[in-house]
């Protein structure tokens, strides 16, 4: 039956091939934080993802999901989802204690973050891929795989030890190959029916140029901001004719609050470099028509609105002082 549902999405993102959200494929991933200040005290962090949008929390208080999207939910009923939540539950309950117990056997000096982000993926023509791993400070040292843990090539020594411990856990280890097979992609075949509209809704971005502080005599610091588009995916680079300049730097993609993104381009240069930079902006909502904008152009207007400033300011004082004069 899962294998007919993935055929019909390859068919449904054939049909609809101009997307460019749905061109390789779709995912959901859950994202699992535990922040280990001291012995004594952790913080759970819990998220689920459908591509790049978040539709899942976790309320730590009441061990419960928080959904995010009114179709957060797919096509599942109630006791579906009572799944996905047990799984989100232990991660949050049993895995902290766990850690803890083990953390000076593993090496872990606190405060130290491990991660767990699992998921499937669902690639048109090709079926589906799951996917889970464990990293401890942003490093990967365990994936999962057919029922059992194996240490990742980036793991060390004690990712043995880890696995040899987790993959004592039988029966919690069945219930997991179980959601990732199976209950994970049939989710996901339901978020993508129901948030299909959320996913491919295309929002244009604005731009605009500023200045940071200066980085030392004689030089400055460009800014290209470019702010509320969606989707995420996005090109922003500093140019001089059609010459990128290679000393662009970006920001982190970061997130608004109405689902819209957000992003910083800098430029770091000798002030008397400035001839000709512009920051060019391309994104799919643009429809090929890419924001372009122009470094003395910026500072044309900055300059006129100085004037439009201080023609008043003076006007204003002369008056004054020729009724103060006169009186």
């Amino acid at each position: 039956m899962l294998f007919l549902q993935i055929t019909l999405l390859a068919v449904l993102l054939a049909a609809g091939g101009n997307e460019d959200a749905f061109r390789e494929q779709i995912s959901f991933h859950m994202i699992h934080i535990s922040s280990f200040h001291n012995h004594s005290w952790a913080q759970n962090l819990g998220s689920g993802w459908l591509s790049e949008l978040q539709i899942l929390g976790w309320n730590s208080n009441s061990g419960s999901l928080i959904f995010l999207r009114p179709w957060s939910k797919g096509n599942f009923n109630n006791k579906e989802m009572t799944e996905i939540e047990k799984f989100f539950r232990m991660l949050h309950i049993k895995l902290p204690p766990l850690i803890r117990n083990h953390a000076s056997e593993w090496k872990f000096e606190y405060p130290f973050e491990v991660q767990i982000t699992g998921g499937c993926e669902l690639h048109p023509g090709e079926g589906k891929a799951v996917f889970l791993q464990f990293a401890y400070q942003g490093v990967e040292l365990l994936n999962f795989q057919n029922n059992s843990w194996l240490p990742s090539s980036k793991g060390d020594s004690r990712a043995q030890d880890m696995c040899g411990l987790l993959n004592q856990h039988h029966v919690a280890n069945k219930i997991t190959q179980r959601l990732l097979r199976d209950t994970c992609p049939r989710y996901l075949l339901g978020l993508f029916d129901a948030g299909k509209a959320d996913l491919q809704r295309k929002v244009k971005p604005e731009a605009w140029l500023s200045t940071a502080s200066n980085p030392g005599p004689d030089r400055q610091m460009l800014v290209c901001h470019v702010s509320g588009f969606h989707p995420k995916p996005i090109w922003v680079k500093w140019m001089r004719g059609e010459q990128v300049q290679q000393r662009t730097q970006q920001s982190g993609i970061l997130p608004n609050a109405d689902g819209t993104w957000y992003l910083q381009v800098f430029l770091q240069v000798e002030a008397t470099e400035t001839s000709g930079l512009y920051c060019r902006v391309r994104h799919s909502s643009l429809g090929g028509q890419d924001i372009i904008l122009y470094l003395e152009r910026h500072r044309s207007s900055r300059g006129w609105i100085i004037v439009a400033v201080m023609v008043p300011l003076v006007l204003l004082t002369a008056l004054a002082f020729g009724l103060r004069k006169r009186w």
